[in-house]
């Protein structure tokens, strides 16, 4: 049987692993063409190995996401090396904790460059490659936060809901193109991330990032007249309808 992503070129942000490397992985077993994005080449090593394994072809592309010459360097090396970019997964992202009043200003600054500037900047610069596509995708990972707030997490949750609200409009600016574009907010994932910012849920009732990256592959892999704009995806453990 045909693979479904065979001859398709992805970008994917924070590659090196949680979510991202499960979104690497789950599209290289449909055969597509992963380039692994994330500041730590070792864990981009070991993902990329994942990604062949799987059935997959990986392109390591070291990438500084506050940094805007460095995300324009990831489109142009996608571009030069393959020609092409069928999928983009902005999934890479920061948090921080602490009470607004004891939030410094670079903290706040930070989580806004990873979780929103950077998503603009490579949304922005990955267009007219995505445009060439017979069918472009943008995948932008948000958060529960991005629909919701929580105490102690200001800065975070500013960043995402700021990703979320650029996601419905570059939607609306896309809808008669080629391009869809999809959000997905989901609430505790099995990563480093929300170990050390939620120790008080239990391991076996976060979400695995395989989950998140079936329902990637979901959204890249079908194209019918049905389109899913935004995914809320919670814990079972938790309350229903965020």
């Amino acid at each position: 049987m045909a693979k479904r992503l065979a001859g398709k070129v992805a970008i994917v942000t924070g590659a090196g692993r949680g979510i991202g490397r499960a979104i690497g992985i789950a599209l290289a077993q449909e055969a597509a063409t992963i380039v692994l994005a994330a500041r730590a080449s070792d864990t981009l090593q070991e993902a990329a190995e994942k990604v062949t394994q799987a059935g997959g072809k990986a392109r390591i592309v070291v990438t500084e996401l506050t940094d805007e010459e460095s995300i324009k360097g990831l489109v142009k090396d996608t571009e030069a090396e393959f020609g092409r970019l069928d999928v983009l997964v902005n999934n890479a992202g920061i948090t921080h904790s602490a009470r607004l009043e004891e939030t410094a200003t670079e903290d706040w600054e930070r989580c806004m460059w990873v979780n929103a500037r950077a998503p603009f900047i490579l949304c922005r610069e990955a267009l007219a490659l995505l445009r060439k596509s017979q069918a472009g995708y943008i995948i932008n990972i948000a958060s529960v936060v991005g629909v919701k707030g929580y105490p102690l997490q200001s800065a975070y949750t500013s960043s995402k809901h700021a990703l979320r609200g650029m996601t419905i409009s570059l939607s609306e600016e896309l809808r008669d193109s080629n391009i869809r574009v999809h959000l997905l907010c989901p609430g505790g994932v099995d990563t480093d991330m929300v170990a050390r910012v939620r120790p008080d849920i239990h391991k076996d009732e976060l979400i695995k990032p395989e989950e998140i990256a079936e329902l990637v592959l979901y959204l890249v892999a079908h194209k019918g007249n049905a389109v899913i704009d935004e995914l809320h995806i919670r814990r079972a453990t938790s309350a229903p309808w965020f």
